[in-house]
């Protein structure tokens, strides 16, 4: 038997690398998901059966009473639309911003840029922190200190401050979109996680369809800096509502009920291991799996640039519509609810794939062990609607074209873009307008609409070969035979 938190050498599959295979110290005592794979194939040590009776107990989130997971559906969702409008609320106040601080166009990009990387960078650590520490720490604490940063971005007057001010913003409010469909899966059960993961979802793609419509308004009445105050109204309401709900990660519920019955528990292991294990977990292991997991690089690469295209429109919507259809810029925030409508046909085209494909497959295999392939139905068909909507906005962008044609484009390029899906996106917009300004709406347009068509085959690529590549992982991976 091995000590704990140390895996035994002689579970530790041929050719695997035991750096790789680390248990977390709280998994010690249960793990976070009961329909998990066992002990064994996990490398981890096999318990006694659990004293607790958790599948039964009242404390375990999959027996919440409806109304609770109902609550804490909401809250989440409330936070990830918080987080996701504050990605592009202050897309239509850059003009504002170059007046009071005497920078250029794209340096008045920079509050919007770093927000964006920062969403990108801060689940790196808030991610492992809260395997640590528990996840209602982590998004409370994050969703709290974030809108600290945001009240301090709406009472300064320095540009860089500002930028700085924003960065942290988007730092500590990462962790809490990176950890919610986390609390999701240990609140439901793989048989209703679907949906409910749908309608969670839809709230931090709304958030950049909605953010510039509200932004528009309120920075051309009230200034930039009421749109900072928006986002402290909204995550005023978010903070409220998470006082409402609880933790759900397994294991700290399992430690503490047992705690609390006066049942012994395993001894964490020495600081030193737990911060060398946070480390590899945080830092090296995400690193060395985006270069040698083809998988993950393909992923990365596609949702990536899907997500980087989406925000480039912040600029280009506004400069297009400005331009050719001399839209006042109220009214080319209006422009975005296009992307709101394409992003609920999205969910709609989810719970069709999830309905129609995905459950169809349940029963062709043993119990949680659908290949995660099969996943990638609504991907797939989103990768066609991403070039289609970035060609039709190209070359109906013109004045003898009714400006509800190049309106009406957005929308399939938003579908598509809910359907795949931070480093990209942060950055997209610093070149945005210079990009348009040079190769003309038409070829700038038609150049993402080229991305987008040479990406179509990886959702594809992955769902015909992606059994055959995962067999190759040098990480132990999850077992569908």
């Amino acid at each position: 038997m091995a000590s704990p938190g140390v895996i035994d050498d002689s579970i530790v599959p041929d050719g695997q690398d035991d750096s790789t295979l680390v248990v977390k110290p709280e998994d010690q005592y249960g793990n976070s998901d009961s329909n998990s794979n066992s002990d064994a194939e996990k490398g981890q040590v096999v318990q006694d059966p659990d004293p607790l009776d958790w599948d039964n107990d009242p404390h375990n989130p999959y027996n919440w009473p409806a109304w609770k997971k109902a609550l804490t559906i909401f809250t989440l969702a409330t936070m990830g639309l918080t987080i996701s409008i504050a990605t592009s609320i202050s897309s239509s106040s850059v003009n504002l911003l170059e007046l009071e601080f005497g920078v250029s166009r794209t340096v008045a990009l920079l509050p919007l840029t770093l927000y964006v990387v920062a969403l990108g960078i801060g689940p790196v650590l808030g991610g492992p922190l809260s395997e640590t520490i528990g996840r209602y720490p982590v998004i409370m604490g994050g969703m709290t200190i974030g809108a600290l940063f945001t009240l301090g971005a709406g009472f300064v007057h320095n540009f860089g401050a500002l930028c700085f001010l924003r960065f942290l913003t988007g730092f500590f409010w990462a962790p809490v979109l990176a950890n919610a469909p986390g609390s999701l899966s240990e609140t439901f059960m793989p048989k209703s996680r679907g949906p409910v993961s749908a309608l969670f979802i839809l709230t931090p793609f709304l958030g950049p369809g909605l953010g510039p419509v509200i932004g528009s308004f309120v920075s051309v009445e009230k200034g930039w800096r009421w749109t900072e105050w928006t986002m402290l109204f909204f995550s005023a309401l978010s903070i409220g509502l998470g006082c409402t709900i609880g933790e759900t990660f397994h294991p700290i519920l399992k430690r503490r009920l047992a705690k609390k019955r006066g049942i012994e528990l395993p001894p964490l292991p020495p600081m030193s291991q737990r911060v060398k294990t946070f480390a590899v977990v945080a830092a090296i292991r995400p690193v060395k799996m985006l270069f040698t997991e083809p998988i993950v690089s393909f992923i990365c690469l596609y949702v990536a640039i899907d997500f980087g295209t989406l925000f480039s429109f912040f600029g280009g919507v506004p400069y297009t519509f400005g331009t050719v259809y001399h839209f006042t810029t109220e009214q080319s925030g209006l422009v975005f609810i296009s992307i709101v409508i394409g992003c609920v046909i999205g969910l709609a085209t989810i719970m069709a794939c999830e309905i129609l494909l995905y459950r169809k497959q349940i029963p062709k295999y043993p119990p949680h062990r659908v290949p995660p392939e099969h996943r990638l139905y609504p991907a797939m068909f989103g990768s066609f609607g991403l070039p289609l909507g970035l060609f039709w906005f190209a070359w109906t962008a013109r004045e003898d074209v009714s400006w509800a044609s190049p309106a009406a484009a957005i929308i399939p390029f938003a579908w598509g873009n809910f359907l795949a899906r931070y480093g990209f996106a942060g950055v997209f917009p610093l070149f945005t307008i210079q990009m348009y300004t040079t190769l003309g709406i038409h070829w700038a347009s038609s150049l993402l609409g080229f991305i987008a068509l040479a990406l179509i085959p990886i959702p594809w690529v992955l769902f015909k070969f992606g059994p055959r590549i995962r067999a190759k992982s040098k990480f132990e991976t999850h077992k569908y035979e």
